[in-house]
């Protein structure tokens, strides 16, 4: 993607994309109105490079109403002191690296504060074990490296090198998942603020505005640990999954809602029963015990995330929709639920029928649910 293109344009310069083309429309393109309402209302300091000051993104993440009465909607439900702590982070010369558990909406977080910092989310390296330093630093064009030689036009830049020449935001997706000598090729880019080409004896120099968000997965610790040089670079902001479950209902009702919309879906409220039961299974079965306190129980060896959750009921609703009567039900939801309870066949097996059992079979206004699941069980 070429600089003039901007976020979500082609290089061979088709037009970009509109929102309503795309499966799933970048940020900075799905809210484009309401970054927008936002700038014409922002008259506080903006550092250096930024689109919006630190007090109109953290509104932009949080939700809000403007001075002329129009709402912003809320990209993130959970405390606001981790939002103001992760902007300001991104204000300082500092990187930011936000973790927890899976399903915390670290990648969420990341996407919306790029849009929101910088204009563009795109700037992305996906980290995996086969992730090569080239992602992180910068590549060849072969064929032209071959006929010319070690040239700027047969340099082929990283996404962390194109936020560095625009200063904007960079993200990398799991951290932890890299191999750890790929990670520490961030520490001179993180610390001098400069990326090395040694090839053609120079150097690209961040402009002001460029900085790092990187999520990682504190599940995945010992995988790929961060050195302790490369941690000093980072402020750490921890994600915690929802503190109650009207908070999870509500994040997952809302997410269902905007899937929903780009599939065709039936809108998620006709449901919401649905959802609450959905969110009481899997805080109950994570936390190892009911609701009330009163019975201990076994926790499977998955995470049952909100991510997780928000997947359950989109599936359920594509269910209703095309082969019931379009409402949401008890039955629409027991196959996704038992799928994602059950990963080990053997030991999730067991932890969830003795939860079908001991649990959901003793709650009178569960009758349905528990029908529905013996069924798929």
């Amino acid at each position: 993607m070429t600089e003039e293109a901007g976020p979500g344009g082609l290089d061979d310069g088709s037009p970009a994309p509109t929102a309503g083309a795309v499966l799933r429309p970048h940020a900075e393109q799905e809210h484009a109105g309401e970054l927008a309402r936002l700038a014409e209302h922002d008259d506080r300091p903006r550092p250096p490079g930024w689109r919006l000051s630190p007090w109109a993104v953290t509104t932009y993440l949080l939700g809000g109403e403007l001075p002329d009465g129009s709402a912003i909607s809320p990209k993130y439900v959970g405390p606001r002191r981790l939002m103001e702590v992760a902007v300001a982070t991104l204000a300082t010369d500092r990187a930011l690296l936000l973790l927890g558990v899976p399903g915390t909406a670290k990648t969420w977080v990341s996407e919306h504060l790029a849009a929101a910092v910088s204009g563009d989310s795109t700037l992305l390296v996906q980290g995996t074990a086969g992730t090569a330093e080239e992602a992180i630093r910068y590549g060849w064009n072969y064929a032209r490296l071959l006929a010319e030689g070690p040239s700027e036009r047969a340099l082929v830049e990283s996404p962390l090198m194109r936020a560095m020449r625009r200063g904007a935001v960079a993200r990398i997706e799991e951290l932890t998942r890299m191999p750890s000598d790929v990670q520490d090729t961030l520490i001179t880019v993180l610390s001098e603020k400069t990326l090395p080409v040694p090839e053609l004896n120079t150097e690209v120099q961040a402009r002001r505005g460029f900085t790092v968000i990187a999520t990682a997965n504190d599940r995945d610790r010992g995988v790929n640990e961060l050195s302790s040089a490369l941690r000093r670079r980072f402020n750490t902001v921890v994600l915690p999954l929802p503190e109650s479950v009207e908070d999870e209902v509500a994040i997952v009702a809302r997410r269902v809602d905007q899937i929903g919309a780009g599939l065709e879906l039936p809108e998620s409220p006709a449901g919401l029963e649905e959802i609450r039961r959905v969110v009481t299974v899997f805080r109950e079965l994570r936390s190892g015990a009911t609701a009330d306190g009163r019975t201990k129980l076994k926790s499977p060896s998955g995470t049952l995330s909100t991510a997780e959750a928000i997947s359950v009921i989109t599936s359920g609703l594509a269910l209703a929709a095309h082969f019931g009567d379009g409402v949401l039900r008890a039955a629409d939801v027991a196959g996704g639920i038992v799928g994602a309870v059950v990963q080990d066949p053997v030991s999730d097996r067991v932890v969830w029928q003795e939860y079908l059992e001991a649990v959901v079979r003793d709650r009178p206004e569960w009758r349905d649910f528990y029908r529905a699941c013996r069924e798929v069980s």
